[in-house]
């Protein structure tokens, strides 16, 4: 920022992305309507083809709003309630809960018992052969919703439970218009694409350590158009108040400072190296112990 304070006026919010997410949910109920009287493997191919590449955007937007990138820090409350409307295609309730915890996560990063990013000592160990690592890519949406429970419990917020009604009652809305396949079509969708999916590789690229001393990566490829530029993640950790659509004007001003590292450039080789390379696996995260900073 010494040497390039043009990057300040990169951050504040962006004023496309409550479009763009409105979009997207209003696309996922009609999609809704459309898949009603579909047979069942067809519901679970869009599902896994079209429906869970939406929802796992959504899961971006709403980390990007966790950052108050829809409306602004002075908006905080509009930000939240965004995010739970922004949930509602995911079918699961999972946008305060993710902000509750997101914020350790770059608060105290890698951080021992603190960022819940972090495998547990019990998928390090287990999940260490080919075919347990394909396993535990299937099964990584129950890992990154059990995995707080137990590694960092936290009271249950009132939006949280505001967050669960609302969606549990669009839920049900839909299931009383269309039937059960519409709500299974977006459950299915969201459980599928945050498990094996090209889309996924951003859970492995972003902190595990693909070369020893590098714990942070950022990705370049096209998949970026697809997912509010998380694979722009070390200048994301570097600046997370600028919004997903001007982090690549962050690389390109502070060129000197990015070009250099090591990136990846597919996702999908991420995920391949990460089930066949012997030196990759859960373990491959750094862990460090962290003083609990002081609520301001």
């Amino acid at each position: 920022l010494a040497k390039y304070p043009e990057i300040k006026t990169l951050m504040g919010p962006d004023p496309h992305l409550k479009w763009i997410v409105s979009g997207m949910v209003f696309t996922q109920l009609l999609a809704c309507y459309l898949v009603k009287d579909l047979s069942w493997k067809w519901i679970f191919f869009w599902a896994y083809a079209f429906g869970g590449c939406i929802n796992h955007s959504l899961t971006l937007a709403i980390h990007d709003i966790s950052h108050n990138v829809a409306f602004g820090n002075k908006q905080a409350k509009w930000n939240r309630w965004f995010a739970v409307f922004a949930n509602l295609p995911i079918g699961i309730p999972y946008s305060a809960s993710f902000k509750k915890y997101h914020i350790d996560h770059h608060r105290y990063l890698g951080g021992d018992s603190l960022d819940v990013d972090i495998p547990t000592d019990f998928e390090g160990w287990f999940f260490c052969t080919p075919l347990r690592k394909l396993l535990w890519l299937f099964l990584q949406p129950l890992f990154y919703s059990l995995r707080p429970l137990y590694v960092n419990p936290k009271a249950i917020t009132r939006m949280e439970i505001l967050n669960a009604l609302v969606q549990f009652s669009i839920d049900l809305i839909i299931y009383y218009l269309w039937g059960l396949k519409p709500v299974i079509y977006l459950i299915a969708g969201t459980i599928l694409c945050l498990g094996f999916h090209p889309i996924s590789g951003h859970f492995i690229a972003e902190h595990y350590m693909f070369l020893k001393g590098y714990e942070t990566y950022s990705y370049y490829g096209p998949l970026n158009w697809l997912t509010f530029n998380v694979g722009y993640h070390m200048e994301h950790h570097d600046f997370p108040s600028i919004p997903g659509c001007r982090l690549p004007m962050v690389k390109k001003i502070a060129a000197e400072y990015y070009d250099n590292l090591p990136h990846h450039q597919s996702w999908i080789r991420v995920l391949w190296d990460f089930v066949f390379d012997d030196t990759l696996g859960p373990y491959s995260r750094v862990k460090r112990l962290c003083k609990l900073a002081k609520e301001s």
